[in-house]
């Protein structure tokens, strides 16, 4: 590489199901307002089972660990937080049964899905009822827009963009000096067709190669051996892990040892054990922070804390939720109440808050701006970090 790379390294260790933390669990809907409960409601839609649960589990774990440290020091407007979890099962159907249940339980703000097409399934939903929802992974542009490209004012999001991440992994590419690509992509996700589309942007050289597959798809021998007949000189797999570890696994076992580049969904270390260990290398992929010497105090409690409560290795997902939550907390703090109308109002303000994924403003598009940063693979362990100045 050409690239003067920062010494750091990143902690990649790591049926309704309703169920409270906090003030005990809701057995019963009530028609109480949550700005006159006795209690504030939280509300988690998460991926807690199904194809890309290695997302929602730690996510979830975050948030946990974010309400009870809120309790422990008072909790919010005087009152307890009780935290409502539910299990969307990795589906959009399930994503928007858990929408319409959280806001049935006056949920004050919504946290997930961690996708972004579960993400999108439940945006009508949470805006006709006005509750907040504040995602901490779904990358995809148009989240936070209507199909005129207006705000949704009930919708926001603490993660970088698909554009900023494609983006910045072309021009990553770029400064390397690679001319040539391939794309594997996921076709069943705006997630894939996204990132895809922004690398193609921002990408100097010529994609010599595009392959695409669809989610839950294992056997990848045909299009890697298209790539590997190709002239390439480096790959980017746009899609979650599920695919993309089979992916790594089946390029190394074939014999093509090129780089490859992937976005934030390799930020897991379910991806680890899919591509084995002995194949986790030559990889860069997009990050939303890294932990080195350096970092933050509030980083390094973070990383305490979920390693001490939960017995594992905490990563970037769970990170970006545990701001997700305490964005949430934020937000109520300086409304002075639940209403949700004023709770949008306080997160469109929001000015230089202070997260373990970094500081950041809400823009105008409900978007913070934020750092790429592309991690360094080798021999199994990140070995440094590169920040990428965001391109669109």
């Amino acid at each position: 590489m050409n690239k003067k790379w920062l010494k750091a390294f990143v902690t990649l260790g790591s049926v309704m199901a309703l169920t409270g933390c906090g003030s005990g669990s809701l057995t019963e809907t009530t028609n109480q307002s949550a700005e006159n409960a006795d209690e504030i409601r939280i509300g988690g839609n998460w991926e807690l089972s199904g194809n890309v649960s290695a997302y929602g589990v730690v996510q979830n774990n975050a948030i946990k660990l974010a309400v009870d440290e809120k309790n422990q020091a008072g909790g919010l407007l005087d009152k307890k937080i009780n935290y409502l979890e539910y299990d969307n099962k990795s589906t959009t159907e399930e994503a928007v049964s858990g929408a319409e249940k959280l806001v049935d339980e006056n949920a004050a703000v919504i946290i997930g899905p961690s996708t972004t097409n579960n993400t999108e399934a439940t945006i009508s939903t949470v805006t006709r009822a006005k509750t907040p929802l504040i995602s901490a992974t779904a990358t995809a542009d148009n989240i936070t827009l209507d199909q005129e490209g207006n705000v949704l004012d009930y919708i926001f999001r603490i993660c970088f963009q698909d554009s900023l991440q494609g983006g910045s992994l072309a021009e990553f590419s770029n400064k390397e000096g690679y001319t040539k690509a391939a794309i594997i992509k996921d076709n069943s996700s705006d997630y894939g067709q996204n990132l895809s589309d922004e690398f193609h942007k921002h990408f100097d050289g010529d994609v010599v190669r595009e392959e695409s597959y669809v989610a839950k798809e294992s056997d990848f021998n045909s299009i890697l051996s298209n790539i590997k007949n190709s002239d390439a000189q480096v790959i980017f797999v746009a899609g979650y892990y599920e695919e993309a570890g089979p992916i790594i696994k089946q390029a190394r076992e074939m014999g093509i040892d090129l780089p490859i580049l992937g976005p934030d969904g390799f930020g897991n270390k379910e991806i680890i054990n899919l591509a084995g260990e002995e194949n986790w290398d030559n990889i860069y992929y997009a990050a939303h922070f890294v932990e080195n010497e350096d970092s933050p105090q509030e980083v390094k409690d973070f990383l305490a804390k979920y390693r001490e409560t939960y017995q594992s290795e905490p990563d970037m997902f769970s990170a970006l939720a545990y701001d997700a939550a305490n964005l949430a907390f934020d937000a109520i703090e300086r409304a002075g109440t639940t209403d949700g109308e004023a709770v949008q109002k306080a997160l469109a303000e929001t000015k230089d808050f202070t997260g373990v994924t970094g500081n950041f403003s809400m823009d105008e598009k409900h978007n913070p701006s934020k750092t790429v940063f592309i991690q360094e693979v080798k021999d199994g362990q990140v070995v440094g970090s590169q920040a990428i100045e965001a391109v669109k």
